[in-house]
């Protein structure tokens, strides 16, 4: 059997091979798309012309570039298709966007005017972004394996399935509104984890102080700075209290058994049976087991620095003030694992306050406003201590009020995250249903 070079993939006799069939008839592009050849000479400045880049994930946007442009471009307009020569094949090719009324491009990015009478713009879109496209645009690209190209002729010999412009607008209906469906369902989950962390806060009588305004301190006394915070500093220059409460509060630190932090000790290149947690694996309000380490498996490192069911971890320093102070609760004994000096651990006394109380009240708002105004900034990283978990001030309830309120605050974050499921379920299928509706993939062997 005879093949073209360009037919060879991978050098493999005998591999299985796809073959795809269509309910719509299919065309080459070439007879779908009219190359746009406007040239544009820029000297220096573009002035109203707009330099674009594409992503892998085909949106386009304007590029930034300080260096002047110099030579012959070509224009392109919104609705027109772009695409890089060296890297179409990784995804960067896509539709000059509406908000970009005159871009021009290199001789690397081909530019093409799709046929108005055979395409429409949010058809071919999604074609684009089609797995079954993207794996016949890949074999077209040629070259070293490194600088693989995709050439204007190689492009346009791609087929592809062409409904009529009324079976196209039906196929765009039908995923638009599903994804509408999706987006109003994320919305009800929204307002839902919303209620439920609003009604959770109103049970425990506590709301945060009005926002600071977004101006420096220039002047402080030395003994108004809490530990070099600037929060703290301000907060304290304008008479603001940092949280408001119908109930009476307490140190944290009268309900706590034990704070700690983490290990020091570096992490082991090889791999090894104990493994430390990353910094990321808390500041996402939840515990990641899959953001770690390996780190030197000695006995005292797992009896110091242990994770039990109930512990609190705390993100201790971070670059970004929002996660400091960020909580991840242990749900059950974890072995084979520490945390880090990163990480600070908190150990409750369960007869004053319970672990999921705990976790969910060190991410209300009021509280967490104590975190960044207690949180201290050095070589560009903010910080918090043992000492100031212990000093935040927190109302608390008898432990069975503790878990009657705790289990509502759940019950209304399994329902928002029901919905957030079902939303992806449905983003998933319509898609699913799109590409299966143009091509049905059947798998040969190669004889």
């Amino acid at each position: 059997m005879i093949r073209r070079w360009r037919e060879i993939e991978r050098w493999i006799e005998n591999s299985a091979s796809v073959s795809r069939t269509s309910s719509y008839p299919t065309l080459p592009l070439s007879e779908l798309l009219i190359k746009r050849h406007e040239t544009v000479q820029v000297d220096g400045a573009l002035g109203d012309w707009q330099a674009i880049t594409i992503k892998f994930s085909g949106e386009v946007l304007l590029r930034e570039r300080t260096e002047a442009f110099k030579g012959a471009m070509f224009a392109a307009y919104p609705g027109d298709l772009v695409f890089s020569k060296i890297d179409a094949r990784n995804g960067a090719l896509g539709l000059i966007p509406s908000g970009i009324p005159k871009a021009v491009v290199t001789s690397e990015y081909p530019v093409f005017t799709p046929k108005a009478d055979r395409l429409l713009a949010s058809y071919l879109h999604h074609l684009l972004r089609a797995d079954h496209f993207k794996a016949d645009l890949q074999r077209k690209a040629s070259g070293t394996s490194g600088r693989k190209r995709v050439t204007p002729e190689d492009f346009l010999s791609v087929e592809v399935p062409t409904p009529t412009l009324e079976e196209q607008d039906a196929l765009i209906a039908a995923y638009t509104a599903a994804l509408t469906r999706a987006a109003q369902l994320e919305q009800e989950a929204e307002i839902i984890e919303r209620a439920g962390r609003q009604a959770f806060e109103a049970a425990l009588g506590v709301a945060p102080p009005p926002p600071l305004p977004d101006r420096p301190v220039f002047v402080a006394r030395f003994k108004d700075v809490d530990r070099w915070s600037h929060e703290g500093i301000l907060r304290s220059a304008l008479g603001r209290e940092i949280a408001t409460s119908d109930v009476l509060t307490e140190p944290l630190g009268d309900a706590l058994l034990e704070v700690r932090h983490g290990c020091s000790k570096g992490p082991s290149k090889k791999a090894t049976m104990l493994q430390v947690l990353k910094i990321s694996a808390v500041t996402k309000g939840s515990l990641d087991l899959d953001e770690c380490k390996f780190i030197a498996d000695e006995s005292t490192l797992r009896k110091q620095f242990s994770l039990k069911a109930g512990d609190i971890l705390m993100c201790r320093t971070n670059g970004t003030l929002a996660y400091v102070g960020m909580s991840a609760l242990v749900e059950t004994d974890i072995d084979g694992m520490i945390f880090p000096d990163k990480i600070i651990r908190v150990r409750p006394n369960l007869d004053r306050i319970k672990s999921k109380f705990l976790w969910r009240l060190l991410q209300v708002p009021a509280v967490r406003c104590q975190i960044e105004a207690a949180s201290r900034t050095a070589v560009g990283n903010f910080a918090i201590g043992g000492k100031d978990i212990k000093a935040l001030n927190v109302p608390l309830p008898k432990t069975d009020e503790q878990e009657a309120l705790v289990q509502a605050l759940s019950d209304k974050v399994a329902d928002a995250q029901a919905k957030r499921t079902e939303a992806a379920a449905l983003r998933q299928s319509a898609w699913a249903a799109f590409e299966s509706a143009l091509f049905t993939p059947t798998e040969e062997s190669t004889p």
